[in-house]
């Protein structure tokens, strides 16, 4: 088998030169003065010429040696790779790779010869400078065959995986004959199944168990009846199948003619691709009987199918009827494949001499039995042999393989775990096992009146449930709602009271002193402001709250002209007018918005920026540190 699915992918060009020019960046060494010896520049820049040509040399050898070589891989995967993109494109590509790769090795060899002669840091810092240049231009021109071979391996990763040397049955015909159907039922695929022609476009796989060995089953795309340089890619992947598998080929042939065909059409692409079927098993599938019976065909049309036995294919062709809806005739038609494929097999290895590897790793023993030694027979054995029955035999239980056969067989026999069972009365056996819980037996604890008991609790609880309907419910709740309004107009005056409690004690527990008042007073008129609102505001201000307008609201007390409207408050407090007010606010807001675009940095941040931290840009990253740079 081969692991196309392991091949890996191939960068582009730009991105290959990055990825290359990036590790030798950071595999080697980074500092350098003009003080050091020549010796030691010359090395330094020698190093990384060295490193990048090897770095290079690395990924176009692993391109090479991944993908497969056509000349050397089974004939079916040659072919097949043949039909989906060009082998000769493929070997150029991978022809270019190979001489990119010299091109690198040459000029990594020519520009370190170069180095050695080099007198001076900059000569030898220029010649690295170009060696890199000329190995990258040099990989930039292999973007075509690199972007053509990373779509080779993404189409090579979605081939089946297809072995050629086990056993095969191959499925053929013209589109829309039920060869998808045939397979999901005799194999686990789940391979699309529409009403239209060329619905598979490429080969599925699908995999079954038959006298405990390993099948695969290949479904092919569909084939029309034109010559072969006219049939598209879709096409020849079926008839590469057909041609390189050793495989038992199972023909299919719509006799219903509802795929779009009809039989004689289907006959003659049989007679187009005969060749292909020579000494290998062959069997066609007479599809979709559930539409229309052999029965009901015309003369002509059996003479057409007549006409496909005679095959010169080195073995007889076989007929069977099949329906895929109804699942008839599948089973007969995959065993008799099965058959014809294993005993074909058989005699090949015979031919071929195979078999005599095996049978010179046996060893038989033919020694003759003694005369003066007969053979020891039991007489059980012999009367058994006679047909008799022995007594041991008519006392002797009977298996469980048995019994089960006899009671049904596997799925519907149970084993009876408690028929062995050495008990002191073998009436025990079947007994129900009691149910323990903490130690005791739930039994003991079930009331035998438990019924009646129920019963007499459930004509109680309709006697009460009667009584409850006789009262006079209506009464009862409208006394309960008189009673609930009073508790609530209680419990609004306590909460009234309480809050004018809070609302009369004084906000600030520190008394404003006189002198301080009086500084503020002359203060407030040396501005030009009226400094007498001080001892307005001083005396502590009882305001009606909420509670209590509500209340008097509800009752119907409060009158229009002794609301009291809450007003808003200046913003030109503390400031001689309005207009410096807003001047003041309209700053105040664009200091805000400043902070809030800083991160919301406030005026008591202590936050020094620094943009380049040196821990962050200075330095060489160390071996598997890249979190940091």
């Amino acid at each position: 088998m081969y692991k196309f699915k392991e091949i890996q992918t191939i960068p582009p060009a730009k991105q290959l030169v990055d990825i290359v020019l990036s590790k030798t960046q950071r595999k080697t060494p980074t500092v350098v003065h003009p003080g050091f010896k020549i010796t030691r520049i010359r090395n330094f820049y020698m190093r990384k010429v060295k490193f990048c040509q090897t770095s290079y040399n690395e990924k176009f050898s692993k391109i090479l040696e991944e993908f497969p070589k056509i000349d050397d891989i089974h004939p079916f995967y040659a072919d097949l790779c043949n039909v989906l993109y060009d082998r000769d494109h493929f070997k150029l590509a991978l022809g270019q790779v190979n001489a990119c790769k010299k091109v690198v090795d040459g000029i990594a060899k020519e520009y370190v010869k170069m180095m050695k002669f080099a007198d001076s840091l900059y000569k030898c810092k220029m010649l690295k400078r170009a060696a890199l240049g000329r190995m990258s231009t040099s990989v930039k021109k292999l973007q075509g065959a690199l972007s053509f071979l990373e779509e080779v391996r993404q189409h090579l990763g979605r081939l089946p995986a297809i072995n050629p040397a086990t056993r095969t049955l191959i499925l053929t015909g013209y589109p829309n004959v039920g060869k998808s159907s045939f397979m999901n039922i005799v194999t686990n695929a789940n391979v699309d199944v529409q009403p239209y022609a060329f619905t598979t476009k490429s080969l599925f796989i699908g995999h079954l168990d038959h006298n405990y060995v390993k099948w695969q089953v290949i479904d092919t795309p569909g084939i029309l009846d034109h010559p072969l340089e006219d049939r598209n890619s879709i096409e020849m992947t079926a008839i590469t199948a057909l041609a390189h598998l050793p495989a038992a080929i199972l023909f299919f042939v719509d006799i219903s003619e509802h795929c779009g065909f009809n039989l004689s059409t289907q006959v003659a692409l049989f007679h187009s691709i005969k060749p292909l079927f020579r000494n290998r098993p062959l069997l066609i599938i007479l599809n979709k009987t559930d539409l229309r019976k052999i029965s009901e065909l015309s003369a002509e049309e059996k003479q057409l199918l007549d006409s496909m036995a005679e095959v010169d294919s080195g073995c007889e062709v076989h007929f069977f009827e099949t329906s895929c809806a109804k699942k008839e005739g599948v089973d007969a038609a995959l065993t008799k494949g099965c058959e014809l494929l294993l005993d074909r097999r058989v005699e090949q290895k015979v031919k071929t001499g195979k078999a005599d590897q095996f049978r010179s790793r046996l060893h038989i023993t033919n020694v003759t039995p003694p005369s003066n030694r007969p053979p020891c027979i039991p007489g059980s054995v012999l009367k058994q042999r006679q047909g008799e029955q022995t007594a041991e035999d008519e006392g002797k239980e009977p298996l469980e393989r048995e019994r089960m056969e006899e009671l049904g067989g596997a799925g519907v026999y149970s084993v009876d775990l408690w028929r062995k069972a050495i008990l002191e009365d073998p009436n025990w056996k079947y007994d129900i096992v009691p149910e323990i819980m903490d130690g005791h037996n739930i039994v003991d604890f079930v009331d035998p009146d438990i019924d009646r008991k129920l019963e007499e609790l459930e004509r109680e609880e309709a006697l009460l449930m009667a009584e409850s309907s006789l009262g006079n419910d209506d009464e009862v709740i409208g006394e309960f709602d008189k009673t609930q309004k009073v508790l609530d107009e209680v419990h609004s005056r306590m909460r009234q009271k309480r809050l004018e409690r809070r609302i009369g004690k004084s906000r600030t527990g520190v008394p404003t002193p006189r002198r301080a008042r009086k500084k503020v007073e002359e203060k407030l008129n040396s501005i030009g402001l009226d400094g007498a609102k001080v001892r307005g505001r001083s005396a502590s201000k009882k305001r009606s709250g909420s509670l209590l307008r509500k209340r008097k609201h509800d009752a119907g007390e409060e009158e229009a002209g002794t609301r009291t409207l809450s007003r808003a408050r200046s913003r030109s407090i503390g400031l001689p007018s309005e207009e410096t007010a807003q001047v003041v606010e309209k700053k105040r807001r664009k200091t805000m918005r400043l902070h809030q675009k800083k991160g919301h940095k406030g005026e008591a941040d202590r936050w020094i920026p620094d943009l380049k931290p040196k821990h962050l840009y200075s330095g060489k990253r160390g071996i598997g540190k890249t979190d940091r740079r």
